[in-house]
């Protein structure tokens, strides 16, 4: 499904709520907050606005949005659970058709970093070749919490990017 931007800027809060939930994982509060700042001239401008209402948030609701994450080829991928949005975006980099060898180290740099930092591991793999989310949970697992905290939610911020571009037409 494709939404224009002029609609976004003209249907009720809720609405706008509603059809923009899911940019953000299971955290729909920031399109609540994101749809105050209406109109928005551009995709980049709807972007901006929602990036700073996470970073306008309390460090606890930062927290809970970073674990509302699923974690990479995690139980909820093996349970089917994850969203639509988060499905396609695994399966995009073959998280979800990895080798036994592969799907064990991911289950054990899942629970280390989980077990370090206190949410999931968060990388916008659109971006990245399987090779390279691999690398960078590696390198990621030694951060300390306040950089690794800034990291994910940057991170964040790209994934809710690449999911606004695939719901908006292009601009």
């Amino acid at each position: 499904m494709t939404l224009a931007l002029a609609a976004l800027n003209r249907i009720p809060e809720a609405d706008f709520a509603a059809a923009l939930g899911g940019i953000f994982e299971h955290s729909p509060w920031i399109a609540e907050r994101a749809a105050q700042r209406r109109p928005f001239a551009s995709l980049d401008s709807l972007h901006g606005a929602m990036v700073r209402a996470m970073w306008a948030a309390t460090d606890e609701e930062k927290l809970a949005l970073l674990r509302a994450h699923p974690e990479l080829a995690g139980k909820e991928a093996d349970a089917g659970t994850l969203t639509a949005q988060s499905s396609g975006e695994q399966d995009s980099v073959g998280l979800t058709r990895l080798t036994a060898a592969e799907k064990a180290r991911i289950k054990e740099m899942n629970a280390a970093y989980r077990a370090r930092h206190g949410f999931p591991f968060i990388i916008a793999v659109r971006l990245r070749t399987k090779a390279q989310i691999f690398a960078a949970f590696e390198q990621r697992i030694a951060n300390d919490r306040t950089a690794e905290f800034a990291t994910a939610l940057n991170e964040v911020g790209r994934i809710a990017r690449l999911r606004l571009e695939a719901l908006l037409p292009a601009m």
